[in-house]
């Protein structure tokens, strides 16, 4: 019963956005404990800044070799190993009373817990899995996993550290976390099992991960798609991680914050689904390159409104219809040039462009903020990367590259 559940197209689809909804969801949490965690700890903003950018960073340096482990040894038992990371580095968190502590469970344990358990390790699974034809839906739907995950958890994660207090707010979502390890047995695929599970089997069977990724790094639509994703991380890790303390500078109530992130996430839900449709039908390098020129539009309008609530309840639903809507696209263009076979390792380095953004985000904005008091600088810069990013994609080739066999 168990194998056939695994074969099973909507149960592998559900499995993963479930596992994307925790991940997603937990995470984007974090930047609710900044303000209680600063005043009990004394940490600056660049202090927790420094502590989530480094987060984003190992994020993006273990997904590299945790897309290689899941092809080569199954995603099952990735999963498994970063589930258990995750729960490890929230308990480590919540018994932090310095910086180096926290550094070390916020960091480095949730970081890997990261790599192992999101969208490189779960949609490569998912993309040896399914259909190619059905690859760009069942990313969509996968993805808007962690925008549900980010609607619920947000006002979860707020009405914790209200009640409970943020230590042991962090200590039940260590338990939440644990969840995750049951996706292991579900989601079990390796390289070469592509024929097996049903997928498409790519044309040069016999292909090593080396001789992959020197293909990849060779194409310059992999390197355009690898810069315009590091300015993804850029936005949205600023966002997730700053927005709710500079809602709190402008004297809002920390409800807001919360609030902001749920309606990010709940448009979010929207705006990916209907991302992964629409690229199964359009050109996805013109999605996506639409996508980065509204949010710049997005970010520009909002910075020029007068701040209320309902003026930052409109931003974070215009960003959340264009949150994460480049996952399923970005993974899809992948998938289309290269195939599904070492999905895992290939979208596991454009996503650590995306981490070193992230990385760059969230401490530049934390450093700035103590060095002038004000995020604007910040706000301003994801401007324009959001308008170089618009233009970065649209020489992207869309075409599935044309492979000799490797010679025997």
């Amino acid at each position: 019963m168990l194998s056939s559940l695994r074969q099973n197209t909507t149960v592998l689809i559900i499995t993963a956005a479930v596992v994307i909804s925790l991940t997603m969801g937990l995470r984007s949490t974090f930047g609710l404990f900044q303000t209680p965690i600063g005043l009990d700890l004394g940490f600056t903003r660049t202090s927790f800044g420094f502590a989530m950018a480094m987060q984003q960073l190992l994020w993006g340096m273990f997904q590299p070799f945790c897309g290689m482990a899941a092809d080569r040894y199954g995603s099952g038992r990735v999963l498994v190993i970063g589930a258990l990371a995750y729960m490890a580095g929230l308990l480590v968190m919540s018994g932090s009373s310095g910086i180096i502590s926290f550094n070390i469970g916020a960091g480095w344990l949730i970081g890997f817990g990261l790599s192992a358990t999101s969208f490189s390790v779960v949609l490569g699974a998912l993309g040896r899995m399914v259909k190619p034809e059905n690859q760009s839906v069942a990313f969509g739907i996968a993805t808007a996993g962690g925008s549900v995950g980010q609607f619920i958890m947000a006002p979860i994660g707020q009405n914790l550290i209200a009640g409970q207090g943020w230590s042991n707010a962090l200590v039940v979502m260590a338990l939440i976390a644990l969840l995750m390890a049951v996706s292991g047995f579900f989601l079990q695929s390796k390289a070469g099992d592509e024929v097996r599970l049903g997928g498409a089997a790519t044309e040069t069977s016999d292909q090593t991960i080396k001789q992959a990724l020197i293909e990849a790094w060779g194409d310059k639509s992999y390197r355009y798609l690898t810069l315009g994703f590091f300015v993804c991380g850029f936005q949205v890790a600023f966002i997730t991680i700053h927005l709710p303390a500079y809602l709190q500078d402008l004297g809002m109530n920390p409800g807001v914050g919360a609030t902001s992130l749920a309606l990010i996430g709940f448009f979010n839900i929207i705006g990916t689904y209907s991302c992964g449709v629409m690229g199964a039908k359009f050109p996805k390098r013109y999605l996506l390159s639409l996508l980065y020129f509204l949010r710049a539009i997005v970010v520009m309008i909002f910075l020029i409104m007068p701040k209320t609530d309902m003026a930052v309840y409109l931003f974070a639903s215009s960003m959340g219809l264009l949150w994460l809507g480049t996952v399923p696209l970005t993974s899809g263009v992948v998938a289309q040039i290269f195939g599904p076979r070492f999905m895992s390792t290939l979208f596991g380095f454009v996503f650590f462009s995306h981490q070193l953004g992230s990385f760059i985000g969230v401490w530049l904005g934390g450093y700035l903020f103590d060095q002038t008091g004000s995020y604007d600088g910040i706000w301003y810069g994801s401007v324009g990367l959001g308008i170089a990013a618009a233009l970065l994609h649209l020489p992207i080739v869309e075409q599935p590259l044309q492979r000799s066999k490797a010679p025997a």
